[in-house]
């Protein structure tokens, strides 16, 4: 074993040491209330590796919309004239 994986792994020993499992499952029912997927369940009893999984599927969603805004965006402003106040206001925002 590598020096740098025998260090990661004694690293996420010493994590996983102070971390109990009352903190993991408040943690995880922290992101369950955070997830509209989940939140909106009528059964308040999640498995903690859904609620990981619909949370990497929900920051995937949001990535995207943030993508689509900003190709919109880019395209909004390419379509205003460079002098136009909307185009001063909209650049205006971003500074």
């Amino acid at each position: 074993m590598s020096s740098r994986r025998s260090s990661r792994s004694r690293n996420s020993a010493s994590i996983s040491a102070h971390i109990s499992d009352d903190e993991i499952a408040d943690l995880v029912s922290k992101l369950q209330r955070l997830i509209p997927e989940i939140r909106n369940r009528r059964s308040d009893k999640v498995a903690a590796s859904k609620v990981l999984q619909e949370t990497c599927n929900y920051i995937r969603s949001l990535h995207q919309e943030v993508d689509d805004l900003s190709e919109r965006l880019s395209q909004l402003l390419a379509a205003t004239e460079n002098g136009s106040a909307e185009a001063a206001i909209i650049r205006s925002l971003f500074m």
